[in-house]
C-alpha cells in the first residue's frame, strides 16, 4: 500500500487541521495510507518576540518546506494565512480547502465574561500577535491598550486566564472552532470593526510544483469559492507588498456571480487608514467543468480543475484594488508603518 507522508506543525491546532485534511483524503483514496510527520518551526520556537519583529516571511513554513524539498514529506498542511504570497521556487499550493469563519473573535478573561470590547473598563489590556488587529481596533476602541501576546492557542488562553495582565485576547474564530472552544468566544468582530487577514479561516496544502501525482491527488480538495476569494485576497496583498510587518486587511464575498473585495491599509496606531471596495463578475464554476488547464500557478496556487478565466478575473480584481489604494497614497502609510515597526 502506498504511503503518503503529510507534514504539519506540532501545535494541537495544526494537528487538528492536518487530521481533518487527512481524513478527507482517506475517504477519497481508501487504497492509500497516510502518515503524519509533525515538526517545530521558527515561529513556534521564538516566543518572546512579536511576529512582526522577527522579519521572517516564512516563520511557520520554512522547516516544513525543507522537509518537502528533501522528499521527507509529500505534502504539508498550513493555515493559508501563514503562507507568503510568493512561495520559494519549486513549491505550490495544490489545494485550498473550504473556508471556515474568516472573522476574528474576542476571548475575555473570566472576570469580564459578558462584556464586549466597547464595555471593557478604560485602559484594559487586550492581547494580540497581529499588527492588523491592533491598528484597526485601536482606532475603533481608543480606551483600550493593545499588547503583543505570543504562543499557540493553548498558551495564549493560559496566559489570559492565569495572568492578570490581559482583559481579553483576539484570536481567529476558525482556530477556536477547530479546537472545539466555541464556548470561549465572547464576541465575533465583523468587518466593520475589524477586517480579517488574507486567507484567514482557510487551509492550504503545499506540495512540490513538479509533483504531478500529488497535485492530482490533492487538487480535488479545492473549494471553488474559497479558492477564488483567496486568489483575489493574495493578489491584493502581493501587489501592495504587505506582510507581517504592516497592517493590511481584507473582506471578500461572493454573491450572484459577483466577487466583492474590500481591502484596507492602516498606520500602526490606526490613525491613518485607507480602504476601498471593488467587484468583478466571476462565474463560480462547478468543478471539472472545462477540463484540466496546464497554465502555471497564480499567487502561489495551482488549481487545474478550476477554469482559468475565473482565476484570472479574481487575480485581476486583487491587483486592481491594490493599484487603486496605491494611487491614493497607500504606499506612504505602509512605508511609515514598516519603518516604525522596524525601529521599535
Amino acid at each position: 500500500m502506498r504511503v503518503i507522508r503529510v507534514g504539519t506543525r506540532k501545535s494541537q491546532l495544526a494537528r487538528i487541521q492536518t487530521d481533518s485534511v487527512v481524513a478527507t483524503l482517506k475517504a477519497l483514496y481508501p487504497g492509500l495510507q497516510f502518515e503524519i510527520i509533525a515538526m517545530s518551526t521558527t515561529g513556534d520556537k521564538i516566543l518572546d518576540t512579536a511576529l512582526s519583529k522577527i522579519g521572517e516571511k516564512s516563520l511557520f513554513t520554512k522547516e516544513l518546506e525543507h522537509a518537502l524539498e528533501r522528499n521527507e514529506v509529500d505534502l504539508v498542511v498550513h493555515s493559508l494565512k501563514d503562507l507568503p504570497t510568493v512561495l520559494p521556487p519549486g513549491f505550490t499550493i495544490g489545494a485550498i480547502c473550504k473556508r471556515e469563519s474568516p472573522y476574528d473573535a474576542v476571548v475575555f478573561h473570566p472576570k469580564f465574561v459578558g462584556k464586549t470590547l466597547e464595555t471593557l473598563p478604560e485602559k484594559s489590556v487586550v492581547g494580540t500577535s497581529s499588527l492588523r488587529r491592533a491598528a484597526q481596533l485601536q482606532r475603533k476602541f481608543p480606551h483600550l491598550e493593545f499588547k503583543s501576546i505570543r504562543g499557540n492557542l493553548n498558551t495564549r488562553l493560559r496566559k489570559l486566564d492565569e495572568l492578570q495582565e490581559f482583559s481579553a485576547i483576539i484570536l481567529a474564530a476558525a482556530g477556536l472552532q477547530r479546537m472545539g472552544w466555541q464556548n470561549r468566544v465572547g464576541q465575533i468582530l465583523h468587518p466593520e470593526e475589524c477586517m480579517y487577514a488574507v486567507g484567514q479561516g482557510a487551509l492550504g496544502v503545499e506540495v512540490r510544483a513538479k509533483d504531478q501525482d500529488i497535485l492530482d491527488l490533492v487538487g480535488v480538495l479545492h473549494d471553488p469559492e474559497t479558492l477564488l476569494r483567496c486568489i483575489a485576497e493574495r493578489a491584493f496583498l502581493r501587489h501592495l507588498e504587505g506582510g507581517c510587518s504592516v497592517p493590511v486587511a481584507v473582506h471578500t464575498a461572493m454573491k450572484d456571480g459577483q466577487l466583492y473585495l474590500t481591502g484596507g491599509v492602516w498606520s500602526l496606531n490606526g490613525a491613518d487608514s485607507m480602504q476601498e471596495t471593488m467587484q468583478a463578475t466571476i462565474h463560480v464554476p462547478a468543478q471539472h467543468e472545462d477540463g484540466p488547464e496546464d497554465d502555471p500557478q497564480l499567487v502561489g496556487i495551482t488549481a487545474r480543475n478550476i477554469p482559468r478565466r475565473a482565476q484570472l478575473a479574481a487575480e485581476s480584481l486583487g491587483i486592481s484594488l491594490a493599484t487603486l489604494l496605491l494611487n491614493k497614497g497607500a504606499k506612504n502609510i505602509l512605508d511609515v508603518a514598516r519603518q516604525l515597526n522596524d525601529a521599535h
